[in-house]
């Protein structure tokens, strides 16, 4: 039976659609859907492949179906995909420098910068809405007035675009990698050198596509160039400057921890465990309460520099680390001295 025969039958519609790449691996359909659908769990999903719901090249198949390179692999429902409405809501937000062209805002960690799957409320574009009633939009997207964003769980500037003409003028800026941006991360590790910089075209992994991963084969993925800079040693951690040359999605991460230094606290890219042990007292006792003060990556997003777009004048803005980040280096200075 195709999906358009299920159609006819249960007027069903498509949620997701996924294409495995030509580098996709063997790999188990309900492990493959788990992977790509944020939030979903195996449980959930093998229960949906039961019921017929997610089909693979429009056929019905078994969670232990092996998805193979080029495989569609579709989700389909009853009810129609939802169509979320951009509602402004009353969200206290940090904003640094705002005027008539733009809004610079220093974002909490935590706080998901634009709505999207299980993410409908509670974001910066809703507190946004609220702040200005109306942001620009290339497209009818959930996405208004952003010219880039940073992660949930890093903190630090975004900046948005409070019209047409400034979006367009500061977006060009960052597909042309003229915006100047300067990262803080504490790294797990004692980084060798002082300063250098890492090369290596990002794309997401083949194992979990919700990570980006670095491949020396330049036909795969997007150039992506770190620089990065000493700043205060530790021995089991290092405090790092990042320099953004090009702005990929999870860069930073996924560049240090090709190098072996995974920032300290990432869940997601093996920041969580203790990859640097030490003869301290205690170290691990310390680690786990570092861990509880700041459970979120140690990344913040400190300084941004650009052309306004209305003075054409070059502009620069910096932000101090959150509480979370300076109290653990505080402690960490304490416990290494």
């Amino acid at each position: 039976m195709n999906t358009e025969d299920l159609q006819e039958d249960q007027d069903l519609f498509e949620h997701h659609r996924f294409v495995a790449d030509k580098r996709q691996t063997m790999m188990r359909l309900d492990k493959f859907v788990t992977m790509r659908i944020e939030n979903a769990t195996r449980t959930r999903v093998q229960k949906g492949i039961e019921l017929g719901s997610i089909l693979v090249n429009n056929k019905i198949a078994k969670s232990n179906y092996q998805v193979k390179p080029d495989d569609i692999v579709t989700v389909v429902l009853p009810d129609p995909p939802r169509n979320p409405e951009l509602i402004p809501e009353n969200i206290p937000i940090d904003i640094l420098y705002e005027d008539n062209e733009l809004i610079l805002v220093n974002k909490a960690a935590g706080m998901v910068v634009h709505p999207g799957f299980n993410n409908y409320t509670g974001t910066l574009v809703n507190a946004l809405l609220f702040h200005i009633q109306q942001l620009p939009k290339y497209s009818d997207d959930m996405r208004p007035g952003l010219v880039h964003r940073i992660d949930k769980d890093t903190s630090g500037l975004i900046l948005i675009a409070k019209t047409e003409d400034a979006l367009v003028y500061l977006a060009k800026q960052f597909y042309d990698h003229s915006i100047s941006r300067v990262y803080n991360a504490l790294a797990w590790g004692n980084i060798e050198k002082d300063e250098g910089t890492i090369t290596g075209n990002l794309s997401r992994d083949l194992k979990d596509r919700r990570l980006s991963a670095v491949f020396e084969d330049e036909n795969i993925g997007k150039h992506a160039v770190t620089h990065y800079k000493v700043l205060e040693r530790f021995g089991f951690c290092t405090l790092v400057e990042c320099k953004l040359e090009t702005g990929r999605t999870h860069q930073i991460r996924a560049h240090m921890k090709h190098i072996g230094h995974p920032l300290f606290a990432d869940e997601t890219y093996g920041g969580m465990k203790m990859v640097k042990q030490s003869k301290l007292p205690k170290f691990e006792q310390f680690i786990d309460n570092c861990f509880k003060i700041m459970p979120r990556q140690a990344l913040h997003a400190r300084t941004l520099g650009f052309i306004h777009p209305k003075t054409r004048k070059a502009i620069h803005f910096e932000s101090t680390l959150p509480e979370d980040f300076s109290t653990v280096l505080e402690k960490i200075r304490a416990y290494t001295n």
